[in-house]
């Protein structure tokens, strides 16, 4: 019975456990991956707003075409009408329109102002840089540089990385080289491409943050992560052959966890990496408690 309930226990903390989640796309997946920072909750609360509108709009344009089908279809009609004017319908279907669209407005012209009102005094600046096909990321302003190139994991390395749980580290979505933030901060990105290349995009579906990157220029966007774990996405802007093996992966720590990678990343970046998932890759414990 102890040991029942010591499994059971333990399986709960895997499907529960906040501190080292890892989001990403799921199989059959019909809504947004779960916010896990304020733009990312306005932009599913948006999401589902314009639900009240759309599906109503749909059902109700769906009886529309029903009911005209049956009720002037030609055995049922046989003289059409030759009505060609009716205010009423024309006011209807005028004003209706505008007000939908107006509270559809509203709601979205506030949440793009708030997407791009780069708050003051970042507390992380990070500068992604786009290649076809991995990302290169420098961190800004640090007195010992930090800067790295991020690549897809191949199977084969997966061993060799201590990545070989596919769960937390996806096939297609993993990388040799995670970027590495603190959790609740806020992070400044600015993103651009390799001086030659093409255009790419940056995009972290749970972060709510999409933003091209573009040769020659500098954009920038702004985050802050409510919770530490593993983040995927990828480039989302067609940018060539491989461009489905370009993901980005984003690991969210506490700060003292980042501090203490950003001090080691400097001079040994794979050591720095090895440290922080021995301190941070919790599910792999649970399992052995699990076990035994």
């Amino acid at each position: 019975m102890n040991r029942a309930c010591a499994a059971l226990a333990a399986t709960l903390c895997l499907l529960f456990a906040s501190g080292a989640a890892a989001d990403q796309p799921v199989p059959w997946q019909l809504d947004l991956q779960q916010p896990v920072t304020p733009i990312m909750h306005e932009i599913k609360w948006f999401s589902h707003y314009t639900l009240w509108f759309i599906v109503p709009i749909t059902l109700f344009v769906l009886v529309l075409l029903i009911w005209v089908v049956l009720r002037y279809r030609a055995s049922a009609n046989p003289v059409p009408s030759r009505t060609s004017h009716n205010t009423t319908i024309e006011v209807v279907w005028t004003l209706g329109p505008v007000l939908i669209l107006l509270f559809l407005a509203i709601p979205s012209f506030n949440l793009l102002n708030a997407q791009l009102t780069m708050p003051e005094n970042p507390d992380v600046t990070v500068k992604a840089t786009a290649t076809q096909w991995l990302w290169s990321y420098e961190y800004e302003g640090l007195q010992t540089p930090v800067g790295f190139d991020s690549y897809m994991l191949q199977d084969k390395d997966r061993a060799g990385a201590g990545k070989e749980d596919r769960a937390r580290y996806p096939r297609l979505l993993a990388v040799d080289n995670e970027l590495v933030l603190p959790v609740n901060k806020t992070v400044r990105m600015l993103v651009t491409a390799a001086p030659t290349d093409v255009i790419h995009a940056f995009a972290m579906p749970a972060f709510g943050v999409k933003i091209d990157a573009v040769p020659g220029r500098l954009n920038e966007t702004w985050f802050r992560a409510e919770k530490e774990g593993l983040y995927y996405g990828q480039c989302s802007e067609l940018c060539g052959k491989d461009h489905a093996f370009m993901p980005i992966a984003i690991r969210v720590v506490s700060d003292a966890q980042y501090q203490a990678w950003l001090g080691a990343a400097g001079s040994d970046l794979p050591a720095a990496n090895r440290q922080l998932m021995a301190a941070t890759d919790q599910p792999a414990r649970a399992v052995d408690v699990a076990s035994k």
